[in-house]
Protein backbone atom coordinates (compact mmCIF):
# COMPACT_ATOMS: atom_id res chain seq x y z
CA UNK A 1 0.00 0.00 0.00
CA UNK A 2 1.27 3.57 -0.91
CA UNK A 3 2.13 5.84 1.91
CA UNK A 4 -0.51 8.02 3.85
CA UNK A 5 1.33 11.22 2.18
CA UNK A 6 1.30 10.21 -1.10
CA UNK A 7 -2.47 8.84 -1.31
CA UNK A 8 -4.31 10.96 -4.21
CA UNK A 9 -7.63 11.62 -2.25
CA UNK A 10 -5.39 12.76 0.84
CA UNK A 11 -3.37 15.16 -1.08
CA UNK A 12 -6.82 16.57 -2.85
CA UNK A 13 -7.92 17.25 0.43
CA UNK A 14 -5.15 18.92 1.97
CA UNK A 15 -4.94 21.15 -1.42
CA UNK A 16 -9.20 21.99 -0.89
CA UNK A 17 -8.72 23.05 2.83
CA UNK A 18 -5.46 25.39 1.91
CA UNK A 19 -7.29 27.23 -0.93
CA UNK A 20 -10.53 27.09 1.27
CA UNK A 21 -9.13 28.37 4.35
CA UNK A 22 -9.07 31.54 2.37
CA UNK A 23 -12.58 31.52 1.17
CA UNK A 24 -13.69 30.71 4.62
CA UNK A 25 -13.52 33.98 6.39
CA UNK A 26 -15.25 35.70 3.53
CA UNK A 27 -18.13 33.57 3.68
CA UNK A 28 -18.24 33.75 7.12
CA UNK A 29 -18.83 37.58 7.10
CA UNK A 30 -22.03 37.00 5.23
CA UNK A 31 -23.34 34.18 7.01
CA UNK A 32 -23.00 31.85 4.57
CA UNK A 33 -21.83 28.20 3.99
CA UNK A 34 -19.28 27.24 1.72
CA UNK A 35 -22.46 24.82 0.28
CA UNK A 36 -24.58 27.91 0.05
CA UNK A 37 -22.03 29.35 -2.00
CA UNK A 38 -21.90 27.11 -4.06
CA UNK A 39 -25.63 27.48 -4.52
CA UNK A 40 -25.53 30.80 -4.86
CA UNK A 41 -22.60 30.54 -7.75
CA UNK A 42 -24.17 28.22 -9.69
CA UNK A 43 -27.52 30.07 -9.93
CA UNK A 44 -25.78 33.40 -10.57
CA UNK A 45 -23.99 31.57 -13.66
CA UNK A 46 -27.58 30.20 -15.31
CA UNK A 47 -29.49 32.79 -17.34
CA UNK A 48 -33.19 31.14 -15.84
CA UNK A 49 -34.39 29.44 -13.08
CA UNK A 50 -33.48 25.57 -13.05
CA UNK A 51 -34.64 22.73 -10.90
CA UNK A 52 -33.40 21.61 -7.66
CA UNK A 53 -31.79 18.32 -9.46
CA UNK A 54 -29.55 20.57 -11.89
CA UNK A 55 -28.45 22.87 -8.70
CA UNK A 56 -27.41 19.33 -6.98
CA UNK A 57 -25.45 18.37 -10.10
CA UNK A 58 -23.98 21.77 -10.61
CA UNK A 59 -22.67 21.92 -6.98
CA UNK A 60 -22.00 18.09 -6.01
CA UNK A 61 -24.57 18.09 -2.84
CA UNK A 62 -27.23 15.73 -2.08
CA UNK A 63 -30.95 16.23 -2.84
CA UNK A 64 -31.80 15.94 1.39
CA UNK A 65 -29.19 18.52 2.10
CA UNK A 66 -29.37 20.77 -0.94
CA UNK A 67 -33.57 21.00 -0.05
CA UNK A 68 -33.22 21.86 3.44
CA UNK A 69 -30.26 24.75 2.89
CA UNK A 70 -32.60 25.65 -0.08
CA UNK A 71 -35.56 26.24 2.56
CA UNK A 72 -32.94 28.31 4.53
CA UNK A 73 -32.15 30.53 1.63
CA UNK A 74 -35.49 31.15 0.45
CA UNK A 75 -35.96 32.02 4.26
CA UNK A 76 -33.43 34.90 3.75
CA UNK A 77 -34.51 36.11 0.41
CA UNK A 78 -31.23 34.99 -1.50
CA UNK A 79 -32.96 32.76 -3.66
CA UNK A 80 -36.83 32.54 -5.43
CA UNK A 81 -38.82 29.48 -5.85
CA UNK A 82 -41.72 29.13 -8.17
CA UNK A 83 -44.02 26.40 -9.28
CA UNK A 84 -42.67 25.01 -12.56
CA UNK A 85 -44.47 25.38 -15.81
CA UNK A 86 -43.72 21.47 -16.71
CA UNK A 87 -44.56 19.85 -13.52
CA UNK A 88 -46.57 21.52 -10.61
CA UNK A 89 -44.73 19.03 -7.95
CA UNK A 90 -41.70 20.98 -8.97
CA UNK A 91 -40.09 23.87 -8.30
CA UNK A 92 -37.84 26.63 -10.46
CA UNK A 93 -35.33 28.43 -8.39
CA UNK A 94 -33.57 31.09 -9.08
CA UNK A 95 -31.30 33.50 -7.29
CA UNK A 96 -32.92 36.40 -6.08
CA UNK A 97 -32.34 40.14 -6.18
CA UNK A 98 -30.53 39.99 -2.48
CA UNK A 99 -28.72 36.91 -3.68
CA UNK A 100 -27.38 38.85 -7.07
CA UNK A 101 -26.13 42.00 -4.28
CA UNK A 102 -24.83 39.33 -2.16
CA UNK A 103 -22.46 37.21 -4.89
CA UNK A 104 -21.42 41.02 -6.33
CA UNK A 105 -20.57 42.07 -2.82
CA UNK A 106 -18.05 38.94 -2.36
CA UNK A 107 -17.14 38.62 -5.57
CA UNK A 108 -14.15 41.39 -5.10
CA UNK A 109 -12.46 39.52 -2.51
CA UNK A 110 -12.89 36.26 -3.87
CA UNK A 111 -11.23 37.26 -7.08
CA UNK A 112 -8.69 39.01 -4.77
CA UNK A 113 -8.23 35.25 -3.29
CA UNK A 114 -7.62 33.56 -7.03
CA UNK A 115 -5.43 36.52 -7.79
CA UNK A 116 -3.19 35.67 -4.66
CA UNK A 117 -3.27 31.76 -6.53
CA UNK A 118 -2.49 33.04 -9.63
CA UNK A 119 0.59 34.89 -8.08
CA UNK A 120 1.61 31.69 -6.42
CA UNK A 121 1.58 29.35 -9.66
CA UNK A 122 2.45 30.74 -13.08
CA UNK A 123 -0.76 30.71 -15.79
CA UNK A 124 0.80 27.66 -17.01
CA UNK A 125 0.62 25.94 -13.55
CA UNK A 126 -3.08 26.64 -13.00
CA UNK A 127 -4.14 25.77 -16.79
CA UNK A 128 -1.84 22.61 -16.15
CA UNK A 129 -4.16 22.05 -12.95
CA UNK A 130 -7.19 22.52 -14.23
CA UNK A 131 -6.39 20.16 -17.14
CA UNK A 132 -4.95 17.37 -14.63
CA UNK A 133 -8.13 17.58 -12.10
CA UNK A 134 -10.69 17.75 -14.86
CA UNK A 135 -8.91 14.95 -16.13
CA UNK A 136 -9.04 13.28 -12.72
CA UNK A 137 -12.87 13.89 -12.58
CA UNK A 138 -13.42 12.57 -15.99
CA UNK A 139 -11.76 8.89 -14.45
CA UNK A 140 -14.51 8.98 -11.69
CA UNK A 141 -17.18 9.67 -14.48
CA UNK A 142 -16.13 7.09 -16.85
CA UNK A 143 -16.45 4.80 -14.11
CA UNK A 144 -19.69 5.31 -12.64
Amino acid sequence: MRGFERSLPMALMRARESVMSHFRPILAEHDLTEQQWRVLRALSANDQPCSAGHIAEQTYLLGPSLSRMLTSMEDRDLITRTASSDDARRSDIAISRAGTRLVNEIAPRSEAVYQRISDALSASELDQLYDLLERTADIGEAQS
